[in-house]
């Protein structure tokens, strides 16, 4: 790997960055979203089964204190009040819980998405150097930037809600003159008027912190010139290499073109310039082939290999300019240049068949 000191990161992350540094573990993901949502989740859930737990702790209160006077406590009583609060606990809390988790899941997922990631997973040791603890807390940017965050969420939030307060316990005068019923009714208004307006402050910050963590998360990994090229040459290969591979291909494939010159039925040529190879075989075939072409030196050792090899050469300017254009290695004959290509094989074949019936 180069040298990347003092190199100036100005270029974006590429997605192997990003791909590699979520195999570690290391997402963009907002803290505050996860809290607010298990905050709002919990407010929501709270606010919709609010009859079923009261319900539930009337029961509970009604089986405890009906018979408290007739009872004598014992160990085992007491064990079996124990395991029916407990019960009740379970089954008025557990709905809560559940749709908490969900809820919190679904807000992590929707974040980064869902992969479990091997790697994130395993062990990492240094991590347990208490030295290394007590660097990243005291002597880190990132734990300052927390603290300050922190600090600054606690004197938004507190001072939110003291303002409220403020207003209701001046409004609380008023109360005197309601009825016990009222004063309940009352207070429980101003409870979810409380919670509710600290959940839209909170709102706001994650949303704040949500668009914050991005920024940092992609400022973090941006990278410099150098470490894209090193990158683009471990996923595509060093540009030498390539060129170098690249290089024997088309010698080797230039070496089967020359190979077959010698099965060419003629080489039409420009006549200095441009020089290709033409097969015919009707049997297999539904139109001829190009088996050789090549420009300049390279249609000169076509001629010469043809000539070797006792290969007629046919000289058409046009034609040769417009098959060396319009064919490869390999192809067809085009419908466009059929025509003249088959005269000229015609002219070839009648005059190899004459060549036959004379030595008869």
């Amino acid at each position: 790997m180069a040298n990347n000191e003092g190199q100036e990161k100005t270029e974006q992350p590429t997605s192997k960055k990003l791909e590699d540094q979520r195999q570690e573990g290391k997402v963009a993901k907002s803290q505050e979203i996860s809290s607010f949502a298990v905050f709002g989740s919990g407010l929501i859930i709270l606010f919709l089964s609010r009859n079923f737990v009261g319900n539930q702790l009337s029961d509970l209160s009604k089986y405890v204190f009906n018979s408290l006077d007739t009872l004598q406590l014992t160990s085992s009583l007491l064990q079996l009040y124990f395991a029916k609060m407990m019960l009740y606990f379970f089954i008025t809390i557990s709905p809560i819980l559940l749709g908490i988790v969900l809820v919190s899941f679904a807000a992590n997922v929707s974040q980064v998405g869902f992969r479990i990631t091997v790697k994130a997973l395993k062990p990492k040791f240094e991590k347990l150097n208490p030295l290394n603890g007590i660097k990243k807390i005291f002597f880190s940017t990132q734990s300052l930037v927390e603290v300050l965050k922190t600090l600054f969420k606690v004197m938004l939030i507190g001072g939110f809600t003291y303002f409220i307060l403020e207003t209701l316990v001046v409004d609380s005068i008023s109360l005197v003159n309601l009825t016990v019923f009222e004063i309940l009714n009352n207070l429980i208004e101003s409870a979810l008027q409380l919670v509710w307006k600290v959940a839209l402050v909170y709102a706001v910050l994650a949303a704040a912190d949500f668009v914050w963590t991005r920024y940092k998360y992609k400022k973090d990994n941006m990278m410099t010139k150098q470490e894209v090229k090193e990158e683009h040459k471990q996923v595509e290969g060093d540009p030498m290499v390539k060129g170098k591979i690249k290089g024997m291909q088309l010698e080797m494939a230039r070496r089967r073109m020359m190979q077959d010159i010698p099965t060419a039925d003629v080489v039409i040529t420009n006549p200095t310039h441009f020089a290709i190879a033409i097969k015919y075989e009707p049997q297999k075939h539904h139109a001829p082939k190009v088996v050789a072409k090549g420009v300049d030196e390279l249609a000169q050792r076509i001629k010469k290999i043809a000539a070797e090899n006792n290969v007629p050469m046919h000289e058409d300017r046009e034609l040769a300019r417009a098959l060396y254009k319009m064919c490869d290695v390999g192809d067809f004959i085009p419908e466009k240049l059929f025509h003249a290509v088959a005269k000229i094989l015609a002219y070839i074949f009648n005059l190899r068949n004459s060549k036959k019936r004379k030595i008869v």
